[in-house]
């Protein structure tokens, strides 16, 4: 209870001590700010890995034969929720007179496509249908038609960096544009020797803009353009084999609560069965890239994570600068109050009592200054969009840009995690800077300083 009552009484009437909580609420808030921007900035890497390659992605480097059969068997794997095949090339987009972009070609079924990726929710007209998304529009229910990434259409606003959606859907829904890709054809050597040649042949495809895509992911926005998967395999299927023809990818949604990893084995088997019925050479089955949406980006998202605790090592240095000045105030106080510590002492106290109040007394400095840099942590993180804007308006400066980082917005999850270990670590700093000052005063003799003082 005396500890307590100290405690109180210090907090409220030695107003340095306020110094010492401000300095561990800023250096816990710019510890957990930093590692929730960044630690959500990783996840929105790690989510849109997942929308975009589904939760196991299988790649047989060239078209499948038959993949429609090969997508029910593996529906038909415990664990699978939907299976979708994507046929991934690349093209020329004519939008107008000089107006010409390259972009990748997706074709795709876009009902088993959105089961799989969630893609009806960056469609601008369809997201919020009741219907499943379709290529077919009722302005054009017998025509050719196809979704374009946002970004494709054009850039976003230099200044604010937002596209402006009300415009794209007047300007672009439903006009005509036109694609152009090609093929490698193999044809038989006129001279009688039976040998083939391959040459490359242009092919064009007109088409209507159905819908616009935005995904919030930059090089998707500003690239991708989606079709039938049946007019894609129309362009590119002439005689093209091995490596030189398109990619056929097979990207596989798992039951929630079902580990990647531990599906990798039974969709392999379900691979290889089909490949035996089908008399796939031996290479293709054994050279067929199978990963978790994880493993596809394992690389890249460990680099961030180093780089992360680096940057977090840096940040930790600058804020144990703390200790220091908690010692210093608390020294300030053992020594202006050594007669509170004597007459505490003189009533029967030992040294360990003594220790063992400005320790609590230090914890507490802790405990209050992390509550308080949690409490404005957690209001930055949330909110930073909204201080980003504020900064663009006030300064003319804009920090975030989607062609740099890639998103559209700053990912703003609060990291629950390394609010736990920093406020934990702010508390157990705020005792250590209090420690030596609590020795000292555990070394006061009362006799002497109730005599003289």
């Amino acid at each position: 209870m005396l500890k307590l009552f100290l405690c109180l009484r210090y907090l409220r009437k030695r107003k340095i001590v306020l110094l010492s909580i401000a300095a561990v609420g800023l250096s816990a808030a710019l510890l957990i700010v930093v590692a929730s921007l960044f630690s959500s900035f990783i996840k929105a890497i790690e989510r849109t890995g997942q929308e975009a390659f589904g939760d196991i992605y299988l790649d047989a480097w060239k078209q499948i034969p038959e993949c429609e059969q090969l997508l029910e068997r593996l529906e038909l794997v415990p664990g699978v929720e939907a299976a979708t095949a994507v046929l991934d090339t690349y093209g020329l987009l004519h939008l107008g007179p000089g107006n010409v972009r390259a972009v990748r070609i997706l074709g795709i079924d876009p009902r088993s496509y959105a089961r799989v990726t969630g893609f009806k929710n960056a469609l601008l007209n369809q997201k919020d249908t009741q219907t499943e998304p379709s290529f077919t529009t009722s302005e054009y229910p017998n025509g050719r038609c196809g979704f374009v990434g946002i970004g494709v259409l054009g850039k976003p606003d230099e200044q604010t960096d937002e596209y402006d959606f009300e415009q794209r859907n007047k300007t672009w829904l439903g006009k005509e544009v036109v694609l152009t890709t090609g093929a490698v054809i193999e044809k038989t050597k006129g001279d009688g020797s039976g040998k083939t040649e391959r040459r490359f042949k242009r092919r064009l495809l007109k088409f209507r803009i159905a819908d616009i895509s935005f995904t919030g992911m930059y090089m998707r926005d500003t690239k991708d353009v989606y079709l039938p998967i049946e007019q894609v395999r129309e362009l590119v299927t002439a005689g093209g084999s091995g490596h030189n023809g398109p990619h056929e990818v097979v990207q596989i949604k798992l039951i929630d609560g079902i580990r990647q990893e531990e599906m990798l084995g039974p969709v392999r088997d379900a691979w290889e069965a089909f490949a035996r019925e089908e008399n796939l050479p031996s290479y293709l089955v054994s050279n067929v890239m199978l990963k978790t949406s994880k493993q596809m980006q394992e690389f890249f998202v460990a680099e961030l994570r180093k780089q992360m605790k680096i940057l977090m090592l840096i940040f930790g240095v600058v804020c144990s600068a703390t200790v220091p000045l908690i010692f210093c105030i608390f020294y300030m106080i053992v020594e202006m109050r050594r007669k509170d510590i004597a007459v505490i002492k003189s009533c029967g106290s030992g040294s360990g009592t003594v220790v063992s109040t400005f320790l609590a007394f230090g914890a507490c400095v802790g405990i209050v200054g992390s509550t308080i840099g949690t409490i404005i942590a957690y209001v930055v993180t949330r909110n930073v969009n909204i201080i980003e804007g504020w900064i663009r308006v006030v300064f003319g400066l804009k920090l975030w840009k989607s062609s740099v980082y890639a998103f559209e917005r700053i990912p703003n999850e609060v990291n629950w995690e390394a609010v736990v270990w920093i406020t934990s670590s702010a508390v157990i700093a705020a005792a250590v800077g209090a420690l030596v000052p609590a020795i000292v005063a555990a070394t006061v003799k009362p006799v002497n300083i109730l005599r003289y003082e």
